[in-house]
This record gives C-alpha cells, structure tokens and sequence, in this order.
C-alpha cells in the first residue's frame, strides 16, 4: 500500500520539475536594491590631529522619487573596543550643482535629512562628514562606521537596508 505523504511528494516534485522546465518557477533576481547606500573616504590613513572626509552617496535605483530618507551613522564594535581613539563629526556638507552646501545632523542622528530635497530617479545625492581626529587620541587604530537607512518613495512604497560599512581610517602614530 502506497503511503498518501509518497503521492503528495511525487506530485510536488512533478509539479516543480515542469515549472523549471517552462522556466515559470521563481528565480534569483539581480535587480539593484531600490536605493542604495556607499561611502567613501578621502584617504585611508591620518594622523592624531588629522581630518578625513567621509562621503555617503545615496542612489535612487526606483522609477520614483526617494522623498524621505531616514539615516543612522554609529562606530563598529572595533572601533569602539579602542576607547583611546577620541573622535568626532565636526562638519557636513551637501554637494550641489552649484557646489557644497552646509547640512546639519552629524554624528549618529538622523543624517537622512541631510541628503536635501527629493532624490529623483537615477539620480543621487552625496553627503560629506568632516571626521576630526583628536590631537590627544591613541594611534595605531582604525576609526569605522556603519550605517542602517529607510526610505520612502512618492508611490508610498519603502525599503530598508543596512547595515553599510564606511572603509577604515587607520590612525597612524605622528
């Protein structure tokens, strides 16, 4: 006697077997994240005393406008194991077309306003933090970040995406 749990099983593997064939089973999709989130710096090494430049671009992937950005900026556990790294965000700036304007919202509030008016679609908008490095602080280091975003677009849909790491900054000894 043939076991009912058996019958379901081999229907189940038929039924999958003829959707990959007519390529109607679902598939990996390669479609880029609806926005998107990367950092650079200016450099990869500074001294105590030194500043880096740390650049967010955020990219508009969607056929709609990005309207509200939501941005949290915190240092990785690393970093934060080197309690002799002294640090801080002492500036931040939006560039435009008609070139860099000041921005407010450094550190680990919300940086999502920063990125200024909407961002339209397949476009992006580059955000750069001044990071100052204390002239008393440890060396020998790396200084990094990540961060977690949400935005929402103009047809009410949103995502999510994070955590995006900065590239380290490594303090080197003067």
């Amino acid at each position: 006697m043939r076991s009912p749990l058996m019958r379901r099983f081999g229907l189940a593997t038929v039924l999958g077997l003829v959707l990959a064939v007519f390529g109607l089973a679902p598939s990996a999709s390669a479609d880029p994240a609806p926005a998107a989130l990367t950092f650079t710096t200016d450099t990869a090494t500074t001294t105590p005393g030194g500043t880096v430049q740390l650049s967010m671009t955020l990219t508009n992937n969607r056929t709609y406008d990005i309207w509200f950005v939501y941005q949290t900026i915190d240092p990785t556990w690393l970093t934060t194991q080197r309690p002799d790294l002294k640090y801080s965000f002492t500036g931040c700036s939006l560039a435009t077309a008609a070139g860099s304007t000041p921005c407010s919202g450094t550190g680990p509030a919300n940086l999502g306003a920063d990125y200024g008016a909407t961002v339209p679609p397949g476009q992006s908008r580059t955000v750069t933090l001044t990071l100052q490095v204390a002239a008393d602080s440890g060396c020998n280091g790396n200084i990094g970040f990540y961060s977690y975003y949400y935005a929402e677009f103009s047809d009410s849909t949103n995502t999510s995406g994070g955590p995006v790491y900065t590239p380290e900054t490594r303090v080197l000894c003067a």
